[in-house]
């Protein structure tokens, strides 16, 4: 395993889908449930275990997709607006790769590292993963294991 660590964001670290309305918001080209989402995890404890893993020589990314509908005037207000829900949730964490990719991208195909660990709620990206890759359930343990 290399020594690094990648999470999806929609459905992993935020919980994207338990925004109301946020199917016709996105189908309405509308970005904002991407800010709205709510955590999934406990951020603080992430973020502190981010940190020490990095001093650890962990490398740390996010590696997510964009809506399926390839509008690009849309795919830059997405980017826009996951990177601030990133800014304002973990503002400590400085992350080595941010990768927000087309709808469909193979993850470990614009990562540094594809042989890291993967965090993604879809088990599709999961067995696709080059490295290990883990469910959401246990994202905090499995950190602390490593």
């Amino acid at each position: 395993m290399e020594k690094a660590i990648y999470f999806d964001m929609d459905g992993t670290i935020a919980n994207l889908y338990g925004v109301e309305n946020w199917l016709p918001k996105l189908r309405a080209y509308d970005a904002s449930p991407y800010m709205d989402a709510v955590p999934m995890v406990r951020l603080s404890a992430l973020a502190k275990r981010l940190n020490n893993l990095q001093k650890q020589g962990y490398v740390v990314g996010i590696v997510s997709w964009l809506s399926k509908d390839p509008n690009p005037a849309y795919g830059e207000a997405v980017t826009t607006a996951k990177r601030a829900w990133l800014a304002k949730h973990l503002p400590s964490v400085d992350w080595d790769e941010i990768h927000i990719v087309p709808y469909g991208t193979p993850k470990a195909s614009v990562v540094d590292f594809p042989m890291g660990v993967l965090f993604d709620d879809e088990k599709p990206n999961r067995e696709a993963w080059s490295g290990e890759a883990f469910d959401v359930d246990s994202i905090l343990e499995t950190l602390r294991a490593l």
